[in-house]
């Protein structure tokens, strides 16, 4: 199973329709949208402009939650990468803003990319979630 714990089969519709509404909702929120900020500030901060998947942080590598973890200066080896709870938990942001970034970072794009890709990709897909001022 993916880390995000999306799945492919949507029996209910209706039930689909109000998880994404969840997701929009927690990107549009307060939170949401300061923990946007922040990713954006620690991916600008990275030294390399890569991001990794399947894990927050290996061999010196974060994926796009890792960056957060790593300017916060989180001990992330005690986080399973798999938990989106825990995961949420640890960064203090709804689990399904946790689990739509992870989507975001290993499984959105479906053709082979390369660690620099990932990142472009990635900061692009954070600037088109920040609100802009005034917009609601």
């Amino acid at each position: 199973m993916s880390r995000s714990g999306y799945y492919e089969e949507i029996d209910d519709q209706w039930a689909h329709i109000r998880y994404r509404g969840a997701v929009k909702s927690a990107i549009r929120g307060k939170r949401g949208q300061a923990f946007l900020r922040e990713m954006l500030a620690a991916l600008d901060a990275l030294p390399e402009k890569k991001l990794i998947t399947d894990d927050l942080q290996a061999e010196g590598q974060v994926c796009a939650i890792g960056s957060v973890g790593l300017a916060r200066n989180i001990d992330m080896s005690a986080i399973d990468a798999h938990d989106a709870p825990q995961v949420a938990d640890a960064f203090g942001i709804n689990e399904k803003l946790a689990r739509e970034i992870v989507y975001e970072n290993d499984e959105a794009w479906y053709i082979s990319e390369t660690p620099e890709q990932r990142f472009q990709r990635m900061r692009n897909w954070v600037l088109s979630q920040i609100k802009k001022d005034g917009e609601q």
